[in-house]
């Protein structure tokens, strides 16, 4: 099989207008027709055609309260000090006597004679006896209050005369739902391409319809492709061997055309085979009206899915300049019209593909791009807008020239301004994006921002959220998630987090990008750890160096000690591959100044110049055998199995400037280190002290 690359790597624009214009020559470019499905069923679906009203909603002058309805005329003159009484029932008295009140419940037709009602909390009901005169003076009745025992009056056999006595006089028409108050008959209800709500249902169905016609939901394919996935629940029963690779990627594309209004149908995993690839399309086609390869769709040996594109219909694109997401495929293939849509099977049609790329990342962002706007267009609703915020990046941003590019970021309100944060770039980080509160785009022909640049977010939150939002950024520690889970249980808060090492965190604050910083600063001459920092990078800032927890440093060494490592003196052996944390972190300080007192030079370290951001990340590069060891704390190591050889413990602090400390948003988190869960919590992981929590160690 011949390897087939890139055909070119056209903008995102481009793309779209040749994948346009070749739905449109095939009549695919423009909203499904409807089909007809019971009006109780049509949640969260889309009107193919106008709702006429049927009938006029209320179809007649309706009581709007429980009461009596009465001539408006007949009450007139009425007041505390000279009340009107208005005939209920005539019960063998004059039968000339009008009939001037007649008792309704709310929704009931008010009587063709009568134009408003009177709440019965508004009227008084007097009885009068038939064998006594049928006009009694005022003395001579018996008058009360309503109560739930009198509200109606007796049939027409008794042998009383009721009246009410009202005290004030009603307008025409109040308390009155006028015939088609809410809709008249041939009225619009609702326009075509209209997303339908729960109230929607109501309205339609108070028209007099039973059921509607909404636009088709468009059937998607979702095809994953790998020798080497395995399903979650093979790992789940029986883990992860080196080479295999969990497929989620179905699941998460599967759950965006949901989301979207269309019918996914998740196929199982087809190995790296070209002829089975292509059965799986041409057994996708014929039954769904877009079909998602996913993987196999860059320039590899075993990519197949732009020559199978090719050989099935027209390959339209391979390759779009937008990162992640880079090799995008986009076509059409002929396949027979399905059985189920007509029995002449010998019929062609055509079916849109796009080649979706396997690393996680791209593969959401490649459906938010391309698979959208497209059920969006069949379902006659415009492509998804997200709503976007202005806010300062935190760092710069280097950007491939001729590409957009699609970045993740945290989103949080730190005093006049809203910080974004960026995440992690990688294609594979499916994690950045589930974090993710916006995306920044960074259009192509751009280098890329600059740190205080201000940006558009397209946000995945609310504006809301946001405003509830504590930014940390600082040096990473693994009870901060704990904390976060705390905070969002307790008090809705929400706590985000960017791993800048202690330094970085010192320098946010600084310049105003969090409320908060972690750190964890050894002072080699004191050996007080932040204070000297804290003076030294926030001068004239006041503070609050709150205490966190103090944990055990040590070395993250693989399961079994093979190398026998003992101390941070061993790290100059040759045989010791290390692994560091990054410039600026505080056990990276730690490592410095130990090495330090050793004698030992930086260059003597094999693997010093190897950077990660997290402990949980050296922790991993040791147990998947790119390092011996690395240093980080006992709980790292813990959660990976590994062994750990004790360095020293350390305080770790909390660096709040008192314009945050004395607020309402960080007062739940000060709050939750003075409780009793959340420091009971901490102390159960291994290698964590909180006997000092919520301390404050300077002011």
């Amino acid at each position: 099989m011949n390897r087939k690359v890139y055909l070119e790597d056209i903008p995102l624009d481009a793309a779209w207008r040749r994948f346009i214009a070749t739905l449109e020559a095939a009549d695919l470019w423009r909203p499904f027709d409807g089909e007809e499905i019971p009006v109780a069923d049509a949640l969260g679906r889309v009107t193919a055609e106008p709702i006429w009203a049927r009938v006029s909603s209320p179809a007649y002058h309706a009581a709007a309260m429980d009461g009596y309805a009465v001539r408006s005329e007949d009450t007139i003159g009425a007041t505390e000090t000279a009340p009107v009484r208005l005939a209920i029932v005539d019960g063998g008295g004059d039968s000339s006597r009008r009939l001037q009140a007649q008792y309704v419940d709310t929704g009931d037709p008010l009587p063709a004679w009568a134009d408003a009602v009177i709440p019965i909390e508004h009227v008084h009901l007097i009885h009068q006896p038939a064998s006594e005169p049928t006009t009694l003076a005022p003395d001579q009745a018996t008058t009360r209050p309503v109560d739930q025992a009198t509200i109606r009056p007796p049939d027409q056999a008794t042998t009383r005369l009721i009246y009410i006595e009202i005290l004030a006089s009603v307008a025409p028409w109040s308390n009155v739902r006028s015939m088609g108050e809410d809709m008249v008959a041939t009225e619009l209800a609702l326009p075509a391409n209209h997303t339908l709500r729960p109230v929607d249902l109501g309205a339609i169905a108070g028209c007099g319809y039973a059921s509607l016609k909404v636009r088709r939901r468009p059937r998607v394919a979702i095809i994953p492709t790998g020798t080497e996935l395995i399903t979650a629940e093979q790992a789940a029963r029986a883990g992860v061997k080196p080479g295999d690779i969990i497929e989620y990627n179905s699941i998460v594309l599967a759950a965006e055309v949901e989301q979207w209004g269309g019918l996914p149908t998740r196929y199982p995993i087809v190995p790296d085979d070209y002829d089975l690839i292509k059965a799986a399309v041409l057994e996708a086609a014929p039954e769904h009206d877009l079909v998602l390869v996913n993987a196999g769709s860059s320039a590899g040996s075993e990519d197949y899915t732009a020559r199978i594109v090719e050989e099935l219909g027209t390959l339209l694109v391979h390759g779009v300049a937008v990162r992640p997401g880079h090799p995008v495929i986009l076509g059409t293939i002929q396949s027979p019209i399905s059985k189920s849509q007509t029995p002449n099977s010998k019929l062609q049609t055509l079916t849109p593909v796009i080649g979706i790329p396997g690393y996680p990342v791209s593969a959401a962002l490649t459906g938010e791009i391309f698979v959208e706007p497209l059920l969006a267009k069949w379902r006659g609703q415009p492509p998804l807008r997200k709503p976007t915020m202005r806010a300062t990046i935190t760092r710069k941003l280097l950007s491939p020239m001729g590409e957009d590019e699609w970045v993740r970021v945290t989103v949080g309100r730190v005093g006049d301004r809203v910080i974004a944060a960026p995440l992690s770039r990688g294609a594979g980080v499916i994690t950045s994006l589930a974090r993710a509160d916006g995306i920044v785009r960074i259009p192509r022909f751009s280098e890329g921002v600059n740190a205080g640049d201000e940006v558009t977010v397209e946000l995945y939150t609310t504006p809301d959220e946001i405003e509830r939002t504590i930014v940390h950024i600082g040096s990473h520690d693994l009870t901060l998630d704990l904390l976060a889970q705390f905070l969002a249980e307790k008090s809705g808060r929400r706590f985000v987090s960017a791993n800048a090492g202690s330094l970085g965190g010192l320098i946010a604050l600084r310049r105003g990008e969090a409320h908060l910083a972690g750190s964890h600063l050894l002072d080699p001459e004191t050996g007080e750890y932040n204070i000297s920092y804290v003076k030294q990078y926030l001068p004239g800032t006041p503070v609050s160096l709150v205490t966190l927890l103090r944990r055990e440093q040590g070395l993250i060494v693989t399961k079994g000690n093979p190398k026998r490592i003992e101390s941070l003196a061993h790290l100059a052996r040759p045989d010791v591959r290390f692994v560091n944390r990054q410039r600026g972190a505080g056990t990276r300080v730690l490592l410095d100044y130990r090495l330090g007192q050793l004698g030992i030079a930086p260059e003597q370290v094999r693997g010093y110049e190897r950077e990660e951001y997290t402990h949980l990340a050296v922790a991993a590069a040791v147990q998947s055998g790119v390092a011996d060891c690395g240093l980080g704390v006992r709980a790292a190591a813990r959660a990976l199995d590994l062994d750990f050889v004790p360095v020293e413990w350390e305080r770790y602090d909390l660096v709040i400037p008192d314009i945050y400390y004395e607020s309402d948003l960080i007062k739940p988190l000060l709050d939750l280190l003075r409780s009793k869960g959340f420091p009971q919590a901490v102390a159960e992981l291994p290698g964590y002290d909180p006997s000092l929590m919520g301390t404050v160690a300077l002011t």
